[in-house]
C-alpha cells in the first residue's frame, strides 16, 4: 500500500491524514503528493507572475476583455498553459481535465492535486479560474464550458493540450484508442528502463490500418475543430479570437516511433486542422496555429520508448554545452508572449507552425545527441547522459523530491477539487 493511515487515525474534512511514499511501476507513478503538487504549482505561479513584471506581458483583465480555454489543464503543457494565461496574461481562464479523485486506498491522480492548488493560488492571488472535471470530448462538457465563457468571456484564447489514449465520440458513441507504434515496418530502437537505469532494446510491431485511424480519432484535430464549432456557434469568440495547438517533430532517432509512426500521423491531421481553422477566419484578426514545442519530461512523453533515454541525453548535452534546458514553464511563456503580445512576432517555420523548440533542434546539440546515442550502454550513461536529472523531473511531476516538502509528514490526501475563483 503506498497511502500509509497515521497512528491516531488524524480527520480533516473526514479523511484520514497519511504519509504518502512515492511508488512506480515503469512509467507510472502509482501515487501522487499533494503537498509536493501545491509546491510546484505555488513554484510555476511566481515564475508566471515574475515573467509578468519583467515584461509587462499583462495585468488583470478588464470585464469584457475575454478568457482563456484550456483544454487539458492539469498536467505538463496544459497546466502551464492555464497558470500563464490566468496569472501571467490575466485572463479568466477556464478548463477542462479528467482526473481521477481521492479514495479509501488510494490517492488523487497529480493532476488533481494541481488543479486544487491552482484554484488556491488564484483564490490568494486574486486571478479567476474554473476548472472542470470532466470528458473534454462529451458535448455536455463544452456546454459547461459555454456557459462560464458567457459570464467570463469572450473566448479570446482556447489551447488545445489533450493528452488522452482514449475518445469517445459524442455523436456516434463509438471509442476509440490510441496507439504508439510504426507505420510500414517493426522498429528496433535503444530504450530505458525506468526502474534500472538500464539501457535495453524495444521492438515495436507496425500500426494496422485500423489503428492508425483509431489515434487519428483521437490525438488529431477532430476535437479541437469541434470545440471551435461550438464556441462559434453560442457566438462566444472574441473578435480577436486565436486558437493554438500543441505538437512535436523531435529528433530523428525518434521519428519512425513518433514523427513517422502512428501518433506522426495524428500529428498530421492536427496540423492541418490548424491551417483548415486559419483559412476559415480569411483576413479576420487573431488566428490558429500549432505550436512545436520542445522535448519535456511529462506524463505521456515517459511512455515513448526512445524518449526518456533522448531526454537523458539532451540534458547533459544542453548541461555540458552551456545552453539552456528550457522548461515546460519558459516554452509556454515564450510562446503565450507570441500568441498573446501585439508587440511580440510569431516566430514561424514555414509550413506555418510556431516554433518553440529551436533551442532543441539546434544543429550543435543534435550532432552530439547522434554521438553519444550510438555510444551510450548501461555502464556510461551517467557520464554521457543525466539520467539522475531525468528521474528527479519525473519524480516531481508526482509531487515528490520537491524541496521544502516534509515527506515523512502526515497529509492530507482528500483535497478538494471543485472551485470558481474571482
Amino acid at each position: 500500500m503506498t497511502v500509509r493511515p497515521t497512528d491516531g487515525a488524524c480527520q480533516t474534512r473526514g479523511v484520514t491524514e497519511t504519509i504518502v511514499e512515492l511508488k512506480k511501476r515503469g512509467f507510472i507513478s502509482l501515487n501522487a503528493h499533494p503537498a509536493g503538487c501545491a509546491a510546484n504549482v505555488a513554484e510555476l505561479v511566481d515564475h508566471a507572475l515574475a515573467h509578468r513584471e519583467a515584461t509587462g506581458a499583462g495585468s488583470p483583465a478588464e470585464p469584457g476583455e475575454g478568457c482563456a480555454v484550456i483544454l487539458g489543464a492539469s498536467t505538463g503543457y496544459g497546466l502551464a498553459s492555464t497558470i500563464a494565461a490566468a496569472f501571467t496574461h490575466g485572463l479568466p481562464t477556464l478548463g477542462v481535465c479528467l482526473e481521477r479523485p481521492p479514495s479509501r486506498t488510494r490517492t488523487a491522480t497529480a493532476g488533481w492535486y494541481n488543479v486544487a492548488a491552482v484554484h488556491d493560488e488564484a483564490r490568494a492571488r486574486g486571478a479567476t479560474v474554473h476548472i472542470l472535471n470532466a470528458d473534454c470530448f462529451a458535448h455536455d462538457t463544452k456546454r459547461q464550458i459555454l456557459e462560464l465563457a458567457r459570464e467570463h468571456g469572450p473566448v479570446r484564447l482556447l489551447v488545445n493540450s489533450i493528452a488522452s489514449p482514449v475518445r469517445t465520440d459524442p455523436d456516434s458513441g463509438e471509442t476509440y484508442r490510441s496507439v504508439l507504434k510504426p507505420v510500414g515496418q517493426p522498429y528496433v530502437t535503444k530504450s530505458i528502463r525506468l526502474d534500472t537505469g538500464e539501457i535495453t532494446t524495444a521492438e515495436l510491431e507496425p500500426a494496422t490500418d485500423e489503428e492508425i485511424e483509431h489515434t487519428r480519432r483521437v490525438m488529431g484535430g477532430e476535437d479541437w475543430a469541434l470545440w471551435i464549432e461550438a464556441l462559434d456557434a453560442a457566438d462566444v469568440l472574441a473578435d480577436d479570437f486565436r486558437t493554438v495547438a500543441y505538437t512535436y517533430i523531435g529528433p530523428e532517432v525518434s521519428h519512425p516511433i513518433y514523427r513517422s509512426g502512428s501518433i506522426g500521423q495524428a500529428k498530421a491531421h492536427l496540423e492541418a486542422t490548424a491551417r483548415d481553422l486559419a483559412a476559415a477566419r480569411g483576413d479576420a484578426p487573431g488566428g490558429a496555429w500549432t505550436s512545436v514545442n520542445g522535448a519535456a519530461v511529462t506524463q505521456a512523453s515517459a511512455a515513448i520508448p526512445t524518449v526518456p533515454l533522448y531526454l537523458a541525453l539532451l540534458m547533459a548535452v544542453t548541461r555540458d554545452l552551456g545552453v539552456e534546458y528550457q522548461s515546460v514553464e519558459a516554452q509556454i511563456l515564450r510562446l503565450f508572449d507570441q500568441v498573446l503580445r501585439a508587440d511580440t512576432e510569431l516566430n514561424l517555420d514555414e509550413e506555418g507552425r510556431i516554433r518553440v523548440d529551436d533551442w532543441e533542434l539546434d544543429p550543435a546539440i543534435q550532432a552530439e545527441i547522434a554521438r553519444r546515442w550510438e555510444l551510450v550502454t548501461t555502464e556510461n550513461l551517467h557520464e554521457l547522459g543525466d539520467f539522475a536529472r531525468f528521474e528527479h523531473e519525473f519524480d516531481r511531476l508526482f509531487g515528490f523530491g520537491v524541496e521544502g516538502v516534509d515527506y515523512a509528514a502526515p497529509v492530507e490526501v482528500d483535497v478538494p477539487f471543485e472551485g470558481t475563483t474571482a
